[in-house]
């Protein structure tokens, strides 16, 4: 070790060579935490193709995004400090004053607010279409102003499916992008961009990390949209921890084993919440009987922990016994952890711009990593707790 003797001890404490020239290889990588970066020459200070600057990522940020990368079959990754700024960084990014957004109706409602509210106030518009238009429809919609088509399928909350391949074939040939939320494959079940999309987009938040203790979003793109996400990307300073790019690259090592096992255990409660006499229908597009089953068994190759079930007529005060009654599926926002949780969303749907109307109350379902009998008998439990005839009941309707 070459320290400096003849200088201050204080200084020596700043200064001080590390004993360790190298550091020793883990099975997960280190930790790089800083804010400055140590150039060797005044030319490396402005040489773009370095990293000069702790906030465009280090070693842990920049292995989580090769990671990434190649998870989704990209050109390039882009890491945000939450699913719902990557969603805001990416249309920020491809969409200019005067632009127009083609929106999927059944998309993130955070993603409606946000082309309502700050896109809007931008000069952004943005037109919806119903989950079931048809590609000729959809190209039908299309304006010289149009610059983005933003899907998400299955949609959320209500799962209806979207054939991808076919609007994003028709998009590239008008010289539209094509944005796909695709938290709900992980990556894993479907690649957008295997499909001709520009832009893949994930929560991982959700299931890449895993544990419901971080939030992260993605980008990964190909072609033209690389460019631009990056020059956005730059300019706005979005920036992940080291610390919870760790986390988030700890998930992936364990994604496929969990997504089959959710994938698995979700197939079979749907398939036991079909035959239960409280349910009306089960909006699920791994079920042969779902009308969005011929697309997902096309293009997908499994089924993640999340769908939805219609209640029949019930008091929302039942429902509200029902929920609160259940000791496995907690009460709470987001998904993809390894916990069981539910959720009513029929209020979400007030913001949907096309009439959509079910029989009774909607209810969100996460199925986390619980055995299957244990949670078919939590929820058996719960549906037992709706029989309450003193009350009137109403169907779920949102008219735009």
């Amino acid at each position: 070790m070459n320290v400096r003797r003849n200088i201050n001890e204080s200084t020596r404490l700043i200064h001080g060579d590390s004993a360790c020239d190298r550091l020793q290889r883990t099975p997960g990588p280190p930790i790089q935490r800083g804010s400055t970066v140590l150039l060797a020459s005044c030319d490396e200070l402005y040489d773009s193709s370095l990293v000069t600057y702790g906030r465009v990522g280090l070693s842990t940020q920049r292995t989580l995004r090769d990671a990434l990368r190649d998870l989704e079959h990209a050109d390039e990754a882009f890491i945000y400090p939450s699913g719902l700024a990557a969603i805001t960084g990416t249309l920020s990014a491809l969409l200019v004053a005067g632009d127009e957004v083609l929106a999927c109706d059944s998309v993130y409602n955070p993603t409606r607010r946000y082309l309502a509210g700050t896109l809007a106030r931008f000069g952004v518009t943005a037109r919806y279409f119903e989950p079931s238009t048809d590609v000729t429809a959809i190209k039908a919609m299309i304006t010289p102003a149009t610059k983005v088509i933003f899907l998400e399928s299955p949609g959320s909350n209500t799962f209806e499916m979207q054939d991808i391949p076919a609007i994003a074939r028709m998009a590239r040939e008008m010289g539209v992008l094509t944005v796909v939320d695709n938290t709900w494959s992980s990556g894993v079940l479907f690649k957008p961009l295997d499909h001709g999309a520009d832009v893949s987009i994930q929560s991982l938040t959700k299931y890449v990390c895993g544990h419901s203790d971080v939030f992260m979003g993605l980008a990964a793109a190909k072609g033209a949209a690389v460019g631009l996400l990056a020059t956005s990307n730059y300019e706005t300073g979005w920036a992940v921890s080291p610390d919870d790019a760790y986390m988030a690259l700890r998930g992936l090592r364990t994604l496929h084993p969990r997504l089959t096992q959710h994938g698995s255990t979700a197939l079979e409660v749907a398939q036991w919440l079909v035959e239960q006499p409280e349910v009306h229908s089960v909006l699920c597009p791994g079920l042969p009987q779902d009308p969005g089953y011929d697309i997902w068994k096309r293009y997908y190759s499994g089924m993640c922990g999340l769908f939805s079930i219609v209640l029949n007529p019930v008091a929302d005060t039942a429902v509200k016994q029902m929920l609160e009654s259940l000791s496995l599926f907690g009460l709470g926002y987001s998904w993809g952890g390894f916990e069981s949780l539910i959720l009513p969303c029929g209020s979400q749907l007030s913001t949907r711009a096309c009439s959509v109307e079910f029989a009774g109350p909607l209810l969100r379902i996460h199925v986390g990593l619980e055995a299957a009998d244990d949670l078919i008998a939590d929820l058996r439990h719960g549906l037992d707790q709706l029989a309450n005839p003193h009350v009137a009941v109403s169907p779920v309707r949102a008219v735009g």
